[in-house]
């Protein structure tokens, strides 16, 4: 391996795989949360978007998703992950053009199942499937973490342009409808040089040498090896495996928290303050700047640890603390620190937890594991709109609502710890758990 420069490997792969999928998870963000800053002027004209309207319509994209998120994945396992992302992106860009012109609540409900189901597999087609070829396991917590920052950066940016979107009017067009027009731009242009120019394996990358592409693929190999060492799994045995369904537990309850936190959060904030929607978008950026560097923390101190239980219920116990402290929330000041705090629990350990299940599956059971705890997650996301929505009308405030999300965050936390303690066939460390003991570092790298 004497003439491999593995800086300049690694920069190339960050280059031309990280950086694009960490532009189409922005995208994807943006989109799918456009409607919590879209909701603060639509009320105005569309009549019928009452609060149980709107927490319906934001939780049924999740039904989309659930519906074709197993199906999607095991078929780009067997066609191709690159291409796949691609097709994910133009129709989804396709449907949020389609939701500026929704004057019916069917045609809201439909835009937005319908945009689920065009995003579903997305994630899991990344991590199972896309990074797993690039990335060793070791590296993968890494770049998966830096990946996930997108979701943050997506709000830093998208915010403060939906405020300001919402509050102009172009060519006859309302805000919101300027909102949904722009935005979905972005995924139908990218999509096609997706499609082009990411590859699903690095012996089909032209910017790679002969022995580079040997080396990555040897690095694959005998990770492959490895984990056929602990267990082999069949995707009916994924499906049936206790840690596998231990952790669709911990993600149904984390997501219930995260979606319900990102729906409302603007109209919270609206309500509490009485700004205006340029002003809301710029200040929920602010929180998120914080959260932001929180995340690249975690992701660098458990690559370097190899630790993943710790730093996970770390960070879903900071955010239990920020949602149940924000009934108390009296002023901007207040309610931003908690959102902040709020969204490091929400953010911060994201990327450690998506390294877990490839750490003992691989290829299409890995897929489909993954697909099915995103799938539980999407339980979780319509649950958590809906629920603001029914305490909010039952209660006449969102109180309640934040005290269930905080517990179920903690919640998951604490199911988190027992993963810690488990016995994995001889070993006495859960591979599932320890980096450093699925992954050793080999010459060179």
């Amino acid at each position: 391996m004497e003439n491999i420069n593995f800086d300049s490997l690694k920069r190339r792969r960050d280059l031309r795989i990280i950086l694009p999928v960490f532009l189409v998870s922005i995208i994807a963000c943006i989109d799918r949360v456009n409607i919590s800053y879209a909701k603060l002027t639509m009320t105005q004209t569309l009549s019928w978007l009452s609060p149980e309207v709107y927490g319906f319509g934001a939780g049924i994209f999740f039904a989309g998703y659930l519906l074709l998120e197993i199906p999607g994945s095991l078929f780009a396992a067997k066609f191709s992950a690159s291409k796949w992302i691609s097709r994910i992106m133009f129709t989804w860009g396709a449907v949020s053009l389609c939701m500026a012109f929704v004057t019916t609540e069917w045609q809201f409900y439909l835009c937005r199942f319908l945009l689920g189901a065009s995003e579903a597999s997305l994630y899991p087609v990344i991590y199972s499937l896309l990074f797993p070829r690039w990335f060793t396991a070791a590296e993968r917590a890494r770049a998966t973490s830096l990946m996930l920052t997108s979701l943050l950066l997506s709000t830093i940016i998208g915010a403060p342009i939906a405020g300001v979107l919402l509050e102009h009017s172009f060519f006859g067009l309302l805000g919101w409808q300027e909102l949904f027009i722009l935005e979905s731009i972005p995924a139908l242009c990218f999509a096609f040089y997706f499609f082009f120019a990411v590859k699903d394996r690095p012996d089909q990358a032209s910017w790679l040498t002969d022995a580079e592409k040997e080396y990555l693929a040897t690095m694959y190999q005998e990770e492959q090896a490895k984990m056929q060492s602990v267990k082999k799994y069949t995707v009916f045995q994924a499906f049936t495996d206790a840690k596998v369904l231990k952790l669709c537990l911990i993600y149904f309850l984390w997501v219930v928290g995260f979606w319900g936190f990102y729906f409302w959060m603007p109209t919270v904030l609206k309500n509490l303050s009485g700004w205006s929607t340029s002003l809301i978008g710029g200040a929920i950026a602010i929180p998120m700047m914080a959260a932001l560097v929180v995340q690249l923390v975690i992701g660098h101190t458990a690559t370097v640890t190899g630790d993943k239980v710790w730093h996970v219920f770390g960070a879903l116990t900071v955010g239990a603390i920020g949602l149940g402290l924000s009934p108390f929330a009296h002023n901007m000041g207040v309610a931003l620190f908690l959102i902040c705090l709020s969204a490091i629990g929400i953010h911060a350990s994201m990327g450690v937890w998506w390294t877990i299940p490839t750490t003992f599956l691989s290829g299409p059971a890995a897929a489909g594991s993954i697909a099915l705890i995103n799938s539980c997650g999407n339980l979780g996301g319509m649950f958590g709109p809906n629920m603001m929505a029914w305490v909010q009308a039952e209660t006449g405030s969102f109180d309640m609502g934040y005290y269930l999300m905080a517990a179920f965050m903690f919640c998951a936390g604490v199911l988190v710890l027992t993963l810690k303690y488990k016995v994995n066939g001889a070993t006495k460390k859960d591979v599932l758990l320890d980096a450093k003991a699925t992954v050793q570092p080999t010459a060179g790298h």
